[in-house]
């Protein structure tokens, strides 16, 4: 045998020390975040942590896929001839519960993450999954449709096993690296070298290669079933009043009525305006985890009819369109799209209407209106700047809008504790006259 079958491929090793480091990184930052997203002062930093620790779990269980598929084909080296029948069992055993706690660990933290409840608040918290920004990645299906107290308990008890799960793995590793150590230091059968291509092989000793049979393969899976339902099973909430307990799942949004479409605009009697698009923005702005955001909605339509000298006759329709939110952060413009936010999906567009105009002095206006979001209609005052020049008017307006009116985030956050209630909104219109 030559020196180089006594080791791991290239990509076997290069895959074992990248799972290595990942896992290595989320046990830390998996205490860290979970106590400081209670405070204020971290909080942000905690969010953005989730959202990290999220990606590289899923980039765990990728390449835990990956690993696994090219172990099934591809021959690992042989143990050490002189290696003790229990040594042996439990390295092959070990082995195969890594295996299963690199799957078990990101599913359990899927499953958590689907069921849209805290259980560090015992509140209801939908939160998308960017995977590090560069692409959503979807709930596990299903999960999201089932009654809010199934999603609790599942919540919990997946947490629970997700917890244990991780200081299963804290123990795994403290083994793991004992046994190579020893096998470098005390056998100096070069065990080691296997990962190590920088290290003199101890090929000369080496037997056969190691099996798998169903007694290691067994007793490696067993160990990670065993730790992952006392997890479940330890961290199962108490009964919360309230709240449904049954498997019976929710119609899917799928099947769910679609908002009828709005009413034909009646034009006003006052000029018309077209609206350049292109110079025209409408942004919203607010608190999200302690730090401020900024956002906007990239398509919406206008008709404008306004004249300082035909108030009566004024009025502006503006329709926006929901799912085009963004805020630069893919995690909360992936929750904007949920349900209980602006669920683009069944209700689509947003509608401003203003129907009545007052002066207030110089280049200062009032448009008072109102405001309709899914099925809430709530009146609006828009105070407003109008100037032109050249047939070109310029509109600026500011207001302030209680997200809980609008049945905004009232199931994850009705106490404001993550997003702030009040959300600002900016209005810039660049218009030219009609015709």
């Amino acid at each position: 045998m030559t020196a180089a079958s006594h080791r791991y491929s290239s990509v076997a090793i290069a895959l074992h020390w990248v799972i290595a480091l990942c896992i290595l990184s989320m046990i830390p930052m998996g205490l860290w975040m979970t106590s400081a997203i209670g405070h204020p002062d971290t909080q942000a930093l905690a969010y953005r942590m989730f959202q990290i620790h999220k990606s590289i779990g899923f980039l765990i269980l990728g390449l835990t896929v990956l690993r696994i598929i090219w172990r099934l084909t591809h021959r690992p080296p042989a143990l050490p001839g002189g290696m003790k029948r229990w040594e042996a069992f439990a390295a092959s055993a070990t082995h195969v519960a890594f295996y299963g706690l690199m799957l078990a660990l990101p599913l359990t933290g899927w499953l958590y993450v689907s069921a849209g409840w805290a259980v560090s608040t015992d509140k209801a918290l939908e939160v998308a999954t960017s995977w590090f920004g560069l692409f959503p990645i979807p709930h596990l299906p299903g999960v999201a449709d089932l009654p809010a107290g199934v999603k609790r308990a599942l919540a919990f008890q997946a947490m629970g096993a997700h917890s244990l799960l991780a200081w299963g793995a804290v123990v795994l590793i403290v083994l793991h690296v004992g046994a190579a150590l020893k096998h470098q230091f005390l056998d100096r059968d070069g065990v080691l070298s296997h990962m190590l291509p920088w290290l003199k092989s101890g090929h000369a000793g080496l037997g056969h290669a190691p099996r798998s049979p169903w007694a290691e393969r067994a007793v490696g899976l067993g160990l990670i079933g065993v730790i992952a339902a006392a997890g479940a099973i330890a961290a199962r909430p108490y009964a919360q009043p309230g709240l449904p307990m049954t498997a019976e799942a929710k119609p899917a949004a799928a099947s769910a009525p679609v908002a009828p479409a709005e009413a034909a605009v009646t034009p006003g009697t006052a000029a018309a305006w077209t609206i350049d698009s292109a110079a025209s923005s409408i942004g919203f702005t607010g608190t999200h985890a302690g730090k401020g955001f900024k956002g906007r909605f990239d398509r919406w339509q206008g008709q404008v009819w306004f004249d300082p000298a035909d108030l009566a006759g004024s009025k502006a329709v503006v329709t926006v369109h929901t799912a085009s939110a963004r805020t630069g952060d893919p995690t909360q413009e992936g929750s904007l799209q949920g349900a209980e936010w602006f669920d683009p999906a069944q209700y689509p567009e947003a509608r401003f209407e203003a129907s009545s105009f007052h002066s207030l002095g110089g280049d200062k206006y009032e448009a008072t209106g109102t405001l309709k979001i899914k099925t809430v209609t709530v009146p609006v005052v828009l105070p407003f700047t109008f100037t032109e020049t050249g047939g070109v008017a310029t509109v600026e307006g500011k207001l302030e809008l209680d997200r809980t009116t609008l049945n905004l985030g009232m199931e994850s956050d009705a106490t404001a504790d993550w997003v702030s209630k009040m959300i600002g909104v900016q209005i810039k219109v660049s218009a030219k006259r009609a015709g």
